[in-house]
């Protein structure tokens, strides 16, 4: 809480809209060291997790730094340390505060917010320790996770179209207006308009910056959403620092950067999330901003793959674009030179997007270098093996003309769950498992007389569900990931049936237990 406010109309909030400061940190200055100290630490145990918000980490990128041939510093201020995750749990926290303290909510009330999901967990987090209810609209593009914490938080959630313009009334901005004004005691939070988005980071964001750099920093970089973060910091370094160079990070696709030429083309999908908009929210005062750059979703997910491999920093997509930008933009500076940038939030909220290896090559975001890394490592793995030298017995095969009573005993026989089924000419057409069969026949759906045809899984060759082949010649390297998610796989040689088609014959089947034990002998 603030040891006193002041209520004020500068330009701390475009607009100069009324809005009060609060002095959030005594610091005192070091004389043996030459720096800034807080005078007021962290107490060892708090009122509640609200408290946790702020004082977060600025860490030097040691490794990345001296990677790109940077002759400067490069620090990162690592937001993800903040109660909910992110940096919006500072503006969510305050813009509720003031609301309380301007007598606009009561116990009991409903919070609503339009986001992109950071805010939105920051706001369900103090909604949830307060006490208020809380819905939260958000487009359908952002992560599952965050989905996942905003209703394990407590917060009704409700998606809406990524590609509705921000004034279409199926916009998540749309939305949460029309709950406001058909739900009684509601309040929307309003992290576009309020004055205590950029009031909140110029209170404390940029105060915990300048203490940290003794009032010394010579470039800021920061990715620009709702502009709060960018505008907040910028103004008050600005006062400190006026010849310290401001940089705003902005996605193509989006239309913030200046001059508007660099947002060509004006409208377009991008997956990194938090960043950018099709509007210019009240909140973001680009004159601020010296300079500004365009990011893509490849290099800002590889930066962000290598601050955590790296660096070792649990940061998500959007401070990968900030690390990208900032490198460029840090080339032209010398030694002695100080670049802070911003990392907002952390890969909790991006698990299964630009984390997984998969997601990444499915959207060709996967470098090069790294695919040809990953690559060699899981090669030099496997000693460079294949299927082959696993020296696989012949496969079991069965009939699609065979009972499905004759192929429950012959998996029985030979302790398998499963058969590769083929056609009375050897050609494989599906699987059939005991799993199945046993549903089947137990709900009624077959009868025991029913032949295999009638109970295999086919394989869809032409379809989506595409068959995977794998053969004598596959490197076992290739058949990790598949194993992650299938039990077995059937090992099959190609049959040419004319110049269009060609068949696939079914010579042994493999499993995970295959591949682990060829890497025990090995080993041993």
């Amino acid at each position: 809480m603030a040891d006193h406010e002041m209520s004020c109309m500068c330009d701390a909030a475009p607009g100069n809209q009324p809005h009060r400061h609060r002095e959030l940190y005594v610091f005192v200055v070091d004389k043996v060291n030459d720096r800034w100290i807080c005078k007021q630490p962290e107490p060892p145990i708090l009122n509640s997790v609200l408290d946790h918000i702020g004082n977060t980490p600025l860490v030097r990128l040691n490794r990345i730094a001296k990677a790109e041939g940077l002759q400067c510093e490069l620090l990162a201020k690592c937001e993800y340390f903040n109660a909910g995750g992110s940096v919006k749990d500072r503006i969510a926290h305050r813009i509720l505060e003031e609301a309380e303290v301007d007598g606009l909510i009561k116990p009991g009330d409903t919070i609503i917010e339009a986001t992109s999901g950071n805010t939105g967990i920051g706001l369900a987090l103090a909604c949830a320790v307060k006490g208020y209810k809380c819905i939260i609209t958000l487009p359908e593009k952002m992560s599952q996770e965050k989905v996942d914490v905003l209703r394990a938080l407590g917060a009704q959630t409700i998606r809406t179209p990524t590609e509705a313009a921000w004034d279409s009334p199926q916009s998540h901005i749309s939305v949460a207006k029309r709950l406001h004004a058909d739900i009684p005691n509601s309040m929307i939070l309003g992290q576009y308009t309020s004055p205590y988005n950029p009031v909140a980071h110029y209170d404390g964001t940029a105060e915990e910056i300048l203490r940290a750099c003794n009032n010394q920093l010579d470039m800021l970089v920061v990715g620009a959403g709702t502009g709060g973060t960018l505008t907040g910091i910028a103004r008050k370094i600005k006062e400190r620092c006026p010849e310290c160079l401001i940089v705003g990070v902005d996605p193509i696709g989006s239309i913030l950067a200046q001059p508007e030429s660099l947002n060509q083309p004006p409208s377009g999908m991008y997956h990194v999330e938090g960043i950018g908009y099709d509007f210019i929210p009240d909140t973001l005062d680009r004159s601020i901003v010296d300079h500004w750059i365009k990011i893509t979703d490849k290099p800002s997910f590889t930066m962000a793959r290598r601050l955590i491999r790296e660096e070792g920093l649990m940061c998500g997509g959007s401070s990968g674009g900030a690390v990208w930008a900032a490198v460029e933009a840090a080339r032209s500076l010398g030694p002695g030179k100080r670049v802070v940038t911003i990392l907002p939030d952390s890969v909790r909220n991006y698990m299964s997007r630009f984390l997984n290896d998969g997601w990444m090559e499915n959207h060709s975001f996967l470098d090069s270098d790294e695919e040809l890394r990953k690559k060699s490592e899981r090669n030099a793995h496997w000693h460079g093996a294949r299927v082959k030298d696993l020296n696989l017995k012949r496969a079991v095969v069965i009939e699609m003309s065979t009972p499905v009573l004759d192929a429950v005993e012959l998996m029985k026989e030979n302790g398998f769950d499963q058969l590769p089924v083929i056609t009375a000419r050897g050609i494989l057409r599906g699987i059939v498992t005991l799993g199945n069969v046993l549903s089947l026949v137990t709900t009624g759906r077959v009868t025991s007389d029913a032949k295999v045809a009638d109970v295999m899984f086919r394989f869809q060759t032409g379809s989506s569900k595409k068959f995977r082949e794998i053969t004598p010649e596959t490197p076992l390297a290739e058949l990790e990931h598949f194993f992650e998610n299938n039990i077995a796989g059937i090992v099959t040689e190609r049959l040419s049936i004319d110049e269009d088609r060609v068949a696939f014959l079914p010579v042994h089947v493999i499993t995970a237990v295959d591949l682990l034990t060829h890497l025990i002998s090995k080993k041993n």
